[in-house]
């Protein structure tokens, strides 16, 4: 166990951080998830911006690396086009 004050916080701050960090990567995996499992355009090109969105904030607080990013953000436009 950590002997000063500052490991101590440090500690809990990193908890807070990797339970934040947690849900929102969660939260971003369950949108992508829905959006994967539309079948209607009109739907799909509505919803896409706001997919991209959620994961350029991600890529931005580096939950996510920017190339991951880039990748997700590819495979759902593809998934769009394909519909």
């Amino acid at each position: 166990m950590a002997n000063h004050k500052s490991a101590l916080k440090r500690i809990r701050s990193n908890e807070t951080k990797r339970l934040r960090n947690r849900y929102q990567h969660k939260t971003a995996r369950n949108v992508m998830k829905k959006f994967k499992e539309l079948t209607n355009k009109k739907e799909a090109e509505k919803m896409f911006p706001e997919v991209v969105s959620i994961i350029d904030k991600l890529a931005k607080k580096n939950i996510i690396h920017d190339n991951k990013a880039a990748n997700l953000k590819s495979n759902m436009a593809k998934h769009v086009a394909a519909l």
